[in-house]
């Protein structure tokens, strides 16, 4: 098992997870979270004062999937992220040992 972890910009949250969810990804987990990378932020205007910005507003994805489908995830990811731009974000994927359901005890894949 895989978990694809990945951070997008904010606007492209309900494109990626309708394209997941048609390529059949049954769940996933939604995160507001904040950082920055080669943008390194940006500069403000707030009544007349610039003031930097050192972090920008991300959607971090959280997806586990069996082996076989993680490259289907994570080009659907790519495909639809994609602007273009600085910023766009980043994909991780990490190997999982064991997954279990907690309401019913299930292990490994039938427990995704």
């Amino acid at each position: 098992m895989k978990l694809v972890s990945a951070i997008i910009k904010p606007f492209k949250l309900q494109e990626v997870r309708e394209a997941l969810v048609n390529a059949g990804i049954e769940g996933l987990t939604i995160t507001e979270v904040k950082g920055y990378g080669r943008q390194k932020g940006h500069t403000e205007m707030y009544r007349g004062a610039e003031y930097s910005v050192d972090t920008l507003p991300k959607i971090k994805l959280d997806i586990l999937v069996e082996d076989e489908k993680m490259s289907n995830v994570v080009d659907v990811i790519t495909k639809t992220a994609n602007t273009g731009k600085i910023g766009d974000g980043k994909i991780f994927i990490s190997n999982i040992e064991d997954v279990i359901r907690i309401r019913t005890g299930e292990t490994g894949s039938d427990a995704i």
